[in-house]
């Protein structure tokens, strides 16, 4: 957020312009924390997140009883005219009146930056001699009152302290607003509407994304970022009734659904072409169990962000197409308890619970306490899944300039191996017929996994320069599964050929991670240094084993539990790998015009296979480098023009035995060149993102068409693209946010006769939009819709590319009502209920996606 606030102190003219980065908090009284918290400005007292602002409500009540009447309510929301500005002195600070000729303004909104009050008044223009008001000195502890008109029909009063920044009791009237504002050394508890001004994190307020983390480590305006990231905040999946990660992905640009939402690796997806495999990330940690093992939950996600191409520089061992990272919600500085329930066709129920506050009195002590269960059948027939989901957080101010926060998650699972539908009687022409997407063709197996994390993270201010943070995490993961899959349709093409496998194990995963940030100024260019710390060690230990021959099936006829699973040639096999890695970046500003990020990290991962019944033992070690180097160039504050370079690599476990020695294999590699533009628009509501790459990923492992069971490392790929992203709220109750992809991506080298083909997957192009509205004002105020669609194109359907998935449009709708403390919802998932398919694993592996879909949500605040 950028302000510029001019102050009058001790009589000598002081300028306070483009303060950026500042992050405040205002804490309302109880009786107004449910509406702040319905409408996601949560307080949160992280120093990682960005600004939250205040609405303060009126007592005036606006009755219509006819449709005439409420349309002279919505005709009343134009904007007021502010025709005189009066000051006057109090015993505690002064009063701001504001006289307005006709109407009443809207509800305004506040934010603190430094010891300044803002307040923004909506739908409101000043009928003054200038374009400003000004007073400076106007009551002891004030240094400055302001008010400006800004584009869009709007008017903000800046209120500068002496000190500490003001507070202020808001009331509207029948001549217009009046701000009774107190100097920043009282407090104002005992005022009914009265603001208390905190020092807090920055969080993003609906659907405005103006910074994102991800990408540099630090908290950085995207405009300043060299790369394309994508935020998509914690409103878009509360709108959306987003239960999976991979649904909260649909919005952005580029990716791809690698599987299905009933699998268990439903998070599996394609980033710019390019498998994504295990890049997640947890506040800024890899999630090393989540996404392929287990798709993630959303019930303590507060924003997801993505970094489109190579990360490898600050995130290790990571594929070219990008990464995903996944902040989680805060502890909150005051009281907050909601209970959520949402149920659906398909039997589907899920209650969840968000419980929030201080633990002590000096709100030193803050907790947050995140919890969801979900039981859902589908519109596969014998199909049903549970899961279980909780996460506690603690947060401790050790001192002013230390904080120290723990917190953990556990994620139990169970449901059927879910595989797909043959190609033919779905997407290709069976003689037989159709096959309904409601076949199953699995049987009365499970699969049960329990994926978890617990850890902590200390923050230090040195100074207002440097700064220290040091991260732990310990994360385990244990699998006890029985599961059933299809081999093959075949040629009679109706019986399907099936196998069985069974896994038991545990795996552990250990990361701690150390950055020291700091701030050095020489002249007019400025380094934000960035020096880093990592050291992982995973242990993996697992034993399984097939079945005899599983019992064919009928697809078009199927019977269910007629046989029982008897599992030989169980083997067990134990892993240990280690990494440390160190890495060093710089974001360097030159002016105002110019930006330059450099950065480099260099990898040790060394990792150990032990089979224990061979007694056999391999042992592997891979070094790499990967830089980073981008620049921006803003022409003017509201435009960025970039391009960057990045490389990435992830180890290929393996040996080449071509070779007489077995040399190991060579680790992947991708890099990639971009270029684009990045702007904000109405007046900084509004974000949107161009950018065109060329990615190339090498040193692929593929099959030895002459050996089976060996590899060879001669496969590579390449993508090129444009991509299109636009979030943000342009007018007031609008938000929307959209997405378009153009991804040509090719089989560049292989040696299975795929040279040439296109990954699976992967449409040519895909977009979407999605966009709410809420009524402002009035006795409907409060009241929304939404509404949106998917657009996927035609996609090869194997690598191979012997079908294809044909291309589909998803239309989704939500109606919500949303009052002080309780909201209700209505979502709507594919309203024309058209037959889709989301993704194919191969021929016989094809996922349709799910029909007309219906959930309602009750929501309650205390």
């Amino acid at each position: 957020m950028e302000l510029g606030v001019r102050m009058v102190a001790k009589q000598q003219w002081l300028c306070l312009v483009g303060l950026t980065g500042v992050a405040v908090m205002l804490v309302a009284p109880v009786a107004g924390a449910e509406e702040k918290a319905r409408n996601g400005e949560e307080r949160s007292a992280s120093s990682s997140y960005s600004p939250v602002t205040s609405h303060f409500r009126s007592d005036q009540e606006y009755p219509a009883t006819t449709i005439d009447e409420w349309l002279n309510q919505i005709a009343q929301t134009a904007a007021v005219t502010i025709t005189g500005i009066q000051l006057e002195p109090t015993d505690v600070g002064v009063e701001i009146i504001l006289e307005t000729a006709a109407g009443q303004p809207s509800e305004p909104s506040s934010s603190v930056v430094g010891n300044a009050l803002i307040v923004e008044i909506p739908n409101a223009v000043l009928a003054l001699e200038g374009d400003e008001f000004q007073q400076a000195n106007p009551a002891e502890g004030i240094a400055l009152v302001a008010v400006t008109a800004l584009a869009n029909n709007r008017v903000r009063v800046a209120v500068t302290g002496l000190e500490a920044a003001p507070t202020a009791e808001v009331r509207i009237t029948a001549q217009g607003l009046v701000l009774s504002v107190a100097s920043g050394t009282e407090t104002a508890d005992d005022a009914e509407d009265a603001i208390q001004v905190v020092v807090t994190g920055e969080q993003e307020r609906g659907y405005q994304v103006e910074r994102a983390t991800t990408a540099t480590r630090t908290d950085t305006p995207i405009l300043n970022i060299p790369q394309s990231i994508q935020v998509v905040p914690r409103q878009v999946i509360e709108d959306q009734a987003a239960t999976q990660v991979t649904e909260v992905l649909r919005n952005v640009s580029g990716i791809a659904v690698n599987a299905s939402p009933l699998t268990i690796f439903s998070d599996d997806i394609r980033i710019r072409g390019i498998t994504a495999g295990r890049d997640y990330y947890r506040n800024g940690i890899r999630n090393f169990f989540g996404g392929f093992n287990l798709g993630q939950e959303t019930a303590n996600i507060e924003r997801v962000e993505v970094l489109k191409g190579p990360a490898s520089i600050l995130y290790g061992q990571a594929e070219p197409g990008g990464v995903v990272n996944l902040i989680t919600r805060s502890p909150l500085n005051e009281p907050y308890y909601a209970v959520d329930m949402t149920v659906g066709n398909y039997n589907f129920y899920r209650p969840t619970l968000d419980l929030s506050g201080p633990l002590n009195a000096a709100g030193t002590i803050l907790y947050r306490f995140n919890t969801a269960y979900q039981y859902s059948e589908s519109f596969v027939d014998t199909f049903d899944a549970e899961r279980f989901f909780i996460a506690p957080t603690l947060q401790i101010q050790l001192s002013e300039n230390t904080t120290l926060t723990i917190d953990g998650e556990y994620l139990d699972d169970s449901r059927p191996n879910y595989t797909g539908l043959p190609a033919l009687g779905t997407v290709l022409e069976n003689p037989l017929g159709d096959v309904p997407i409601s076949r199953f063709l699995g049987d009365e197996d499970r699969r049960d996994r329990v994926v978890g994390n617990v850890g902590y993270r200390l923050e230090h201010n040195f100074n207002e320069a440097w700064s220290i943070r040091n991260s732990f995490r310990y994360e385990f993961l244990g699998v006890n599964e029985d599961a059933i899959f299809v081999n093959a349709l075949l040629d009679d093409n109706r019986t399907v050929s099936r196998g069985a496998f069974r896994t038991r194990g545990d795996a552990q995963n250990y990361a701690l991670q150390t950055d020291v940030l700091g701030e050095v100024s020489t002249g007019n260019v400025e380094h934000q240094l960035l020096f880093g710390l990592e050291l992982r060690r995973t242990d993996q230990d697992f034993r399984g084993g097939g079945s005899p021959p599983v019992p064919d099936i009928d697809l078009f006829d199927p019977e269910y539990g007629n046989f029982d699973l008897e599992f030989v040639n169980e083997r067990g096999a134990k892993s240990t790998q280690s990494v440390i890695a160190g890495y060093v970046q710089d974001l360097i500003s030159i002016g105002e015009a110019f930006t330059i990020l450099l950065g480099a990290r260099y990898d040790w991962v060394e990792q150990t296979t032990n089979n224990r019944d061979a007694n056999q033992e391999f042992y592997q070690r891979d070094t790499a480098l990967t830089p980073r180097v981008g620049i921006v160039y803003q022409p003017i504050e509201p435009l960025s023009l970039y391009a960057s370079y990045s490389r990435s690599f992830a180890p290929s476990f393996g040996a080449d035995f071509r070779n007489a020695d077995g040399s190991p294999f060579e680790p992947t590699e991708g890099e990639q060149v971009e270029i684009g533009v990045k702007a904000e628009l109405f007046d900084n509501r509004l974000i949107a993102t161009l950018a065109a790459y060329d990615l190339t990923r090498q040193n692929i492992v593929t099959p030895d068409p002459q050996r089976p069971g060996f590899s060879l490392q001669i496969g590579e790929e390449r993508s090129r693209g444009i991509e299109f992203d636009l979030i943000g709220e342009p007018l007031p109750g609008l938000s929307l946010i959209a997405s378009y992809a153009y991804t040509d991506a090719e089989i560049t080298k292989d040696n299975s006769g795929n040279e040439g083909n296109r990954p699976n997957n992967v449409p040519e192009h895909s977009g979407s939009l999605w966009a709410t509205y809420t009524i402002q004002a009035g006795t409907l105020q409060g009241l929304g819709f939404g509404l949106g669609a998917f657009i996927v194109g035609e996609r090869e359907g194997d690598l191979g590319n012997t079908f294809q998935l044909p291309g589909y449009i998803r239309t989704d709708a939500a109606l919500f009502y949303r009052r002080e403390n309780w909201d209700i919802a209505l979502n709507i998932k594919n309203l024309f209920d058209v037959e889709y398919y989301e993704s194919a694993s191969f021929r016989d592996g094809v996922y349709p996606g799910a029909p007309f879909t219906i959930l309602g949500t009750v929501s309650v605040r205390f």
